[in-house]
C-alpha cells in the first residue's frame, strides 16, 4: 500500500498530463464504441427488404431502444428519398470519422502519457541519487554496494518497464471498461446485471495472483542486487583473485546465485503467464453465459431484445473483454513493479541520521580551539570511543597514533561530522558542532586519505572538484603546492588529462598528491590527513610528506599516523589504545614515558 502512495504522490506533481491523458482516452473510447453500437441496427434497418413509412417523430426518451428508434426512421426516410446506396455512403463515412476521431484521442492520450511516465522515473531516480547524497557514512558500511548499484539501476528500469508502461493501461482500459458497461446497462440492464454478478470472482482471482506476483519480484529483484554486489566485487579485486587463482571459487559463488535468481524469475514469469489463459478462460464463460441468456430473451421476444440489438450488445461486450484483459495483464505488471518501488523507497525514505537543525549557526572561519568533551561513539553495541576528553588549539600540529581499531580514523571522522557522538560534545570556538550549518562546518576542512578517492574525469576537474569559477592559475598552484605540477605536465594533455577510473593511469604517489592538490584548493582552515602516507613506497612518501609539510604550514591540522616517523614533530601527539586516550604530549615528552607510545617507537625501530 505504501508503494500505491508513494507512487501518486510521484504522479501527482504532473496531475495536468494526467487529467489530460484521462480526457483523451474518454473521449477516444466514446467514439470507438458508440460508432460500433449505433451502426448495427442502422445497417440492419438498410438491408431490410420490408417496407416501412417515411413519418418521423419527435422523441423526448434517450434509452437506448428510443434512440435506436429514432436511428431507424431516418435510415428509412432518407433511404426513401436518397436511395440505399447514398445512406450506406453516409454510414460508412460516419464510422470512419468516428473512427478516426477515436485514433486522434488516442494519440493525444499516449501524447500525454509519455512526458509523465518519463517525469516520474525520472523524478525517481533524482530523489533515490540526492538520498545517496546526504546519508551518513553508517548507511553505506551497512550496505553491500552490489545492492545498492541494481536499485539505483535494475529497480528504476523495473519501475519504468513494469508500471510505467502499466500505467497507459490503468488510465485507459478503466475508462473503456466504465463506458463499457454504462452502455451495456444502457442497452439491457436485466442482462447485464446478471452476467456481471460474476466479477467478484474475477476480481479475486486477479488480487491474489498480483500478490503472488510481487512476492517473487521482491525475492527476485533482491537475488539480482546479490549477484550485481559479487559482480562488482569481482571487478575490484581482479588483481587479487588472479594472484590467488580464485577464478574457479569465485565462478561456483557466481553459478549458485545465478540459479537461484533464474529459478526466481521462472517461478514469476510462470505465475505472470498462468494468469492471462485463466482470465481468459472466465471471460469466455461469460460470454457463453451471454450468449444463452440474450438468446433466449430474442427467442422470446423479452425485455424488448432484438437480434440487432442483441448483436450490438455482443459488440460492445466483446470490445469489454480485451480491455479487461489488459488491465488484469496490467495489474499484475504492476504489483511485479511495486516490489522494485519497495527496494526503490528503502533508498527514500531512509533516516537521514546527521541532520542540520533549523536554527543553525553560521561558521565561516576556525578561531580558537576544537574540543572533545566526554565523547564516546559505538557501531551498533560496540564502543570505540569511550569518554574521551581533548582540546586542539588553532594552530597545532595534532597527531593520533595507536594500534589498529583504537578509533583514530573514527575520532577523526566525528569532527566533519560524517557521524555523530553517541555520548558527549564536539565543540569548535565553543560552539556544539551539531549546532552549525553541515556544509559550512565541512567547508572549513580539507581531508586526505590513505585511499586516494579520484573520479573518471580530468586533472583539472579533479584538482578544482564540487569548486566553480576556479581559474586555471589556481589549479596549478595547489598542484605545485601538492608537488604534483612537474609529472601533469609530462602528460601530453597536462591537466585536462583523463585519469581513468578511480585514477588507474596513475601511480599510487601521483594519486595521492593529486587528492593532497584538490585538499589545498579548498584553502582548509583545519586540515585532516588520515595516514595519508601509509601506503606509499619510500620515494613516493617522500614526495608526499613534502607535499603535506607545504599545506600544513600556518593551520590547524590532525594526522592520523602509522608511520610515526612522519609525526615527531608534531605539537602534540595523542596515544589511543582500545578508543581511550593513554598518552599525550610531544615526542620527547612520550619517549621519557615507559608506556605504549615508546613501544609502537621501538616496533618500527626509529631512532629515540
Amino acid at each position: 500500500m505504501k508503494g500505491y502512495l508513494t507512487f501518486i504522490k510521484f504522479t501527482f506533481k504532473y496531475k495536468y498530463y494526467a487529467v489530460m491523458n484521462i480526457v483523451c482516452n474518454v473521449l477516444s473510447s466514446i467514439f470507438g464504441l458508440f460508432s460500433i453500437a449505433l451502426v448495427i441496427p442502422l445497417l440492419d434497418v438498410l438491408f431490410s427488404t420490408a417496407q416501412n413509412n417515411t413519418t418521423k417523430h419527435v422523441r423526448t426518451n434517450f434509452d437506448f431502444n428510443h434512440i435506436v428508434a429514432w436511428g431507424k426512421e431516418n435510415v428509412w426516410y432518407y433511404k426513401e428519398f436518397y436511395g440505399a446506396e447514398t445512406v450506406l455512403l453516409f454510414i460508412c463515412g460516419f464510422v470512419v470519422i468516428m473512427i478516426a476521431l477515436k485514433n486522434v484521442f488516442r494519440y493525444l492520450a499516449l501524447f500525454y502519457m509519455v512526458p509523465l511516465r518519463n517525469f516520474i522515473v525520472s523524478d525517481y531516480r533524482i530523489a533515490a541519487y540526492n538520498r545517496i547524497l546526504v546519508l551518513p557514512l553508517s548507511y553505506f558500511s551497512k550496505e553491500k554496494k552490489g545492492d545498492l548499484l541494481s536499485r539505483m539501476t535494475s529497480d528504476l528500469h523495473q519501475i519504468e518497464v513494469a508500471i510505467m508502461s502499466s500505467l497507459e493501461a490503468f488510465t485507459k482500459e478503466p475508462i473503456t471498461i466504465i463506458i463499457s458497461l454504462v452502455m451495456l446497462i444502457w442497452v439491457n440492464p436485466i442482462l447485464t446485471l446478471i452476467v456481471f454478478s460474476a466479477l467478484p470472482v474475477s476480481a479475486l482471482f486477479a488480487a491474489l495472483i498480483g500478490r503472488l506476483l510481487k512476492k517473487q519480484s521482491a525475492r527476485s529483484q533482491s537475488k539480482l542486487g546479490d549477484i550485481v554486489a559479487l559482480i562488482e566485487e569481482t571487478l575490484m579485486g581482479v588483481r587479487v583473485i588472479k594472484a590467488f587463482n580464485a577464478q574457479d571459487f569465485l565462478l561456483k559463488r557466481f553459478l549458485v546465485q545465478n540459479k537461484l535468481f533464474t529459478d526466481l524469475n521462472i517461478k514469476a514469469n510462470r505465475t505472470s503467464d498462468g494468469s492471462s489463459p485463466i482470465s481468459e478462460t472466465i471471460s469466455i464463460a461469460v460470454f457463453a453465459t451471454i450468449l444463452w441468456i440474450g438468446g433466449k430473451m430474442v427467442l422470446s421476444n423479452e425485455y424488448g431484445m432484438t437480434a440487432s440489438v442483441f448483436i450490438g450488445y455482443l459488440t460492445v461486450f466483446s470490445q469489454l473483454m480485451s480491455p479487461a484483459k489488459a488491465f488484469s495483464s496490467a495489474y499484475n505488471s504492476m504489483n511485479k513493479g511495486l516490489a522494485s518501488i519497495d527496494r526503490v523507497n528503502e533508498i527514500i525514505d531512509s533516516q537521514e541520521v546527521i541532520t542540520e537543525k533549523p536554527n543553525a549557526h553560521s561558521i565561516l572561519k576556525f578561531q580558537e580551539t576544537i574540543e572533545f568533551k566526554n565523547v564516546s561513539f559505538k557501531y551498533d553495541e560496540e564502543h570505540v570511543i569511550k569518554h574521551l576528553n581533548l582540546t586542539i588549539k588553532k594552530g597545532q600540529t595534532v597527531a593520533l597514533v595507536g594500534p589498529s581499531g583504537s578509533g583514530k580514523s573514527t575520532l577523526t571522522d566525528l569532527i566533519p561530522r560524517f557521524y555523530d557522538p553517541t555520548e558527549g560534545q564536539i565543540l569548535i570556538d565553543g560552539v556544539d558542532i551539531r549546532d552549525y550549518k553541515i556544509l559550512e562546518l565541512r567547508g572549513l576542512m580539507g581531508i586526505v586519505t590513505q585511499e586516494s578517492i579520484l573520479f573518471n574525469d580530468t586533472i583539472a576537474n579533479n584538482i578544482s572538484f564540487a569548486k566553480q569559477n576556479i581559474s586555471k592559475t589556481q589549479i596549478e598552484e595547489a598542484a605545485k603546492i601538492a608537488n604534483a605540477h612537474s609529472f601533469i605536465i609530462e602528460n601530453e594533455n597536462g591537466y585536462e588529462t583523463n585519469i581513468g577510473d578511480r585514477g588507474n593511469k596513475l601511480s599510487g604517489g601521483q594519486k595521492q598528491r593529486l587528492s593532497i592538490a584538490r585538499a589545498v584548493n579548498t584553502n582548509p582552515d583545519i586540515l585532516i590527513l588520515d595516514e595519508a602516507t601509509s601506503a606509499l613506497d619510500t620515494a613516493s612518501e617522500r614526495l608526499v610528506q613534502e607535499a603535506l609539510n607545504n599545506i600544513m604550514l600556518n593551520r590547524t591540522t590532525i594526522i592520523v599516523a602509522h608511520r610515526l616517523s612522519t609525526i615527531i614533530n608534531a605539537d602534540l601527539i595523542v596515544v589511543l589504545e582500545k578508543g581511550r586516550i593513554v598518552q599525550q604530549g610531544t615526542h620527547n615528552d612520550l619517549i621519557q614515558q615507559n608506556g605504549t607510545y615508546k613501544q609502537l617507537i621501538q616496533m618500527q625501530q626509529i631512532p629515540e
